[in-house]
Order: structure tokens, then sequence, then C-alpha cells
């Protein structure tokens, strides 16, 4: 039994061997012209349109598994992120349920995400390739199949053709081209019907295929959507709680801070010019700086002459009608002695400029000139001016002394010692000089520490009406 094993065998393999070259020989001559081929433009076709389809298969299913992995790593980096962000969210924070919560639904949306694409798309992509193989190889067999049967056509027809014919050669000949044919013919037949069907239903998968991964990615960004705007929610709530805390802690800052300027004063007796909060917020305006004293010269202007002197000398003096201060015809305020008319220091008075420069142009000017005011004007006795001059006179109101009708809740009356510009609707804007009535506050729960509530003392005179009243700092006015 073994021994016609072995004799089976080895026949079967050389009746292999006699096939190929057969078929070799058979290659040959058709590629030399001296064999015809037999052709099949159809089917030729179809095999062309087979390897495109398997070429674009391969590459879809490439870039499927590319993309699926992708998302793999998508997943894997949002999972540490999150995972990150829920380490860093102290417990006693807004929300830390809500993150927990929405940190691994996200986790298990990527993952349904990625399943559903690898039982939708991946595994009927590979379906769907899995069928190519078996055609691929069947065509190669079907060419071979027709060289076989090209080879038996011009056998026989070689013998047929020959001077002495041997019929049983002849005979066995054609019964070899018969079966060639048959078999060729089985599976020539079949592929004719696959291919054009496989061919067309490439349209049918692609559909299919992009559909589902356009659908799943649609939902998946749609529900992703949705934690990723509760989150943010989350942290803006998390956000304005922080910022409202923070808020607190600057205005009790800010009030204590205020509290201390309001009782210091600067160098030169006024307080410093710090703004407090507003009613409505906080204005961290800069302060403004007092504008700084001029040393007098001969150049000087009459108007800024006089205010060398303080405000305590100015309602004693006019400059536009004559007095007996007047100075004769063709001479000047300059040509006066002034030391006469000084009014005595009082607390609070602005001192006199005592930079070397202001002294050194000071005392040649007051010793040449004093010789002149003795020669051309008249002389003036410095027991002329009223002691009470030397003290700050009452605040006077349309050059009388009378008592004016102030407005209601009205408590005292303060100078503007800088310009303070209203950043809001309800702040009054300042000059340096104006006189402010201080009032009460409609509502005394809406007064902020460093702010006061009133009315410029010139525009309640004009308008008798509280609509233009307004608050202001404080620390920008000093009380008469």
């Amino acid at each position: 039994m073994a021994e016609i094993g072995k004799g089976v065998t080895a026949g079967k393999l050389a009746s292999n061997v006699q096939k190929k070259i057969n078929r070799a020989q058979e290659k040959v001559l058709q590629k030399l012209g001296k064999a015809d081929e037999t052709k099949d433009i159809l089917f030729e076709e179809g095999v062309l349109n087979f390897h495109k389809q398997l070429t674009e298969g391969t590459k879809l299913q490439k870039d499927l598994r590319a993309y699926l992995t992708a998302v793999k790593a998508m997943h894997e980096s949002s999972k540490r992120l999150q995972d990150c962000l829920v380490e860093m969210y102290e417990p006693e924070w807004y929300g830390k349920d809500e993150v927990d919560s929405i940190v691994e639904d996200t986790d298990v949306l990527w993952t349904d995400f990625h399943q559903k694409l690898v039982d939708h798309a991946l595994i009927s992509m590979d379906t769907y390739l899995g069928q190519f193989p078996d055609i691929k190889a069947r065509i190669a067999k079907r060419d071979r199949k027709l060289v076989d049967y090209d080879s038996a056509r011009h056998h026989f027809a070689s013998l047929q053709k020959g001077k002495k014919k041997d019929e049983v050669k002849v005979a066995k000949a054609e019964e070899e081209l018969g079966r060639a044919h048959k078999v060729f013919e089985e599976i020539n037949v079949d592929l004719q019907e696959e291919l054009p069907s496989l061919w067309n239903s490439r349209v049918g998968f692609y559909v299919n295929t992009f559909q589902s991964v356009a659908g799943l990615e649609e939902k998946f960004h749609r529900e992703m959507g949705k934690l990723s705007l509760n989150l943010n929610d989350v942290l803006n709530k998390l956000d304005e709680q922080k910022a409202g805390k923070v808020v607190e802690k600057t205005e009790v800052k800010v009030k204590s801070n205020m509290g201390e300027t309001n009782n210091s004063l600067a160098p030169g007796g006024t307080p410093a010019p710090g703004i407090p909060k507003s009613p409505s917020k906080l204005k961290p305006g800069p302060p403004v700086p007092p504008p700084p004293k001029l040393t007098p010269s001969k150049e000087l202007k009459t108007e800024n002459i006089i205010n060398l002197f303080g405000e305590s000398f100015v309602p004693d003096i006019s400059v536009t009608s004559p007095s007996q201060f007047e100075a004769p015809a063709g001479g000047s305020l300059l040509d006066m002695d002034f030391d006469a008319l000084k009014p005595a220091s009082s607390p609070g008075a602005p001192a006199a400029p005592t930079s070397p420069q202001a002294a050194a142009s000071w005392d040649p000017w007051e010793q040449t000139d004093k010789a002149e005011v003795s020669s051309d004007a008249p002389a003036v006795d410095s027991n002329a001016v009223p002691a009470e001059s030397a003290e700050p006179q009452p605040a006077e109101t349309n050059g009388s002394a009378e008592e004016v009708e102030m407005p209601p809740g009205f408590l005292y009356k303060v100078k503007v010692m800088h310009d303070y510009v209203a950043n809001d609707s309800d702040e009054l804007e300042m000059k340096a000089g104006d006189v402010v009535l201080v009032m009460t506050y409609d509502s005394p729960d809406e007064q902020d520490d460093g702010w006061l509530m009133g009315v410029k003392e010139t525009d309640w005179l004009q308008t008798k009406e509280l609509k233009i009243k307004g608050v202001f700092p404080e620390n920008f006015t000093q009380r008469l």
C-alpha cells in the first residue's frame, strides 16, 4: 500500500510538472505570436475593476484602523487630562460631585464610541475584504485553465494537420481538449457572474460604512458637547463664587485702608488724595497731587502775586477799583511795600516760600523797591490792616455775608483741595477751590466709608435743586 501511495504521489507530481512545462511553452508561443490566445474583453475589464476595488478597500481598511487608533489615543489623553482635573478639584469647591460625574460620563462615552466604530465599521470592513482573496485565487486558477485549454486546443489542431494521423493520439488529444474546456468554462462562468456583482456592491458598502462613522461621530460629539457645556457651567460658577469672595475681601481691605487714610494727613497738611470705594463699584482712580507753589518774581502777573499771600488776603484787596492801596500813576503793584499788608499767620495757612532761590530774588527786590514806594506812593501804616483780617473770613455768598437758605439735610461745608473727575453717574465732579454743601444720605444704608453726599454751593444757589447732587471722596476736601 505504501508503494502504491508513493507511485500515485510521484505520478501526480510528474503530471503537475508536465502541466507547468506545457503552460510555459504555450505562453512563450503566445507572446511570440506563434499561437493564438483566447481573449474575453468583458472578463478582463471585470478583472481590472476587481483589482481597483481591492486596492481601494485595502486602503480604506488601513485608514479606518488608523482612525480607530487615533480615537483610542484621544480617549486615553482625555482620560488623563480629566483625571488630573479631578485630582486638583478640591472637595470644598463648588460642583465637586458634578465634576466627578461629568468625568465619568466622558470616559464611558469615549469607550462606547470606540466600540461602536469597531462593531459597525471595522468588522464590516474586514468582512467585505474577506471575500477578495478567494476570488483572486479563482481568477488566477481561471488564467491557468485558460492556458491549459489553449494548449490542448493547439495540440489537437497540430495532430489533425499532421501527415500521418494517429487516431489513438487524436482521440486522446480531443478528449483532453474537452476536459480542459469543461474545467475552464465552469470557473469562467462563475467569475463572469461574481465580478460585476462584487464591483456594484462597493457603492452600498461605502455608503453604509461612512454613514455609520458619520452617525456615530455626530452622536458622540453631541453628547460630548453637552458634557463639555455642563463642565463649563460648573467652572464658571466656581469662578464667580471665588471672585465674589475675593471682592468681599478686597472691599473689607479697602475700607480698612480708607479708614486709615482719612485719619492721616499728607506732608502739606491736606488728606492724601486716595479714592475710596464708590457706592456702586470700586473706582481705583489715581490721586491728583496739589499744584506746586510759585516763586514770586517781578515778571509774575498781578493775580499770581496776590495768590502768594494766601486766601485770607484776597477779600481785602480789589485789583479792579481804586482804593487806599492803589499805586500812583506810572507804578504797579510790584512797587508797593507788601510787608505792611501781610496778614498774621494763622493755623492752616500756607507758608511763604523759603527756598534759596526765592529768598535771593525777594530780598533785593524788597530792599530796592521800598525806597521807590516811600517816595512815589502814599505811606501805608501797618496798623491800618484790621486784626481780624488775619483770621479766616466766613464763607460769603454773592459778595454778602447774609445767611442763605441751605438744602434739606445740610450738615456743613467743605472746600475742594484737588480736582476730581466723576467716574459714574452718581458722582460729583469737582474742581479745586469749589465749595460743596455736605448733606445727609437719603438712605443711611447706602453710605460707604470715605464718601460724602453733597451739592456744589454755586449750583445750589443758581438752581435751588438737588438733582445735581452726588457723592464725592471725602479725602479730596477740607472741612471749613
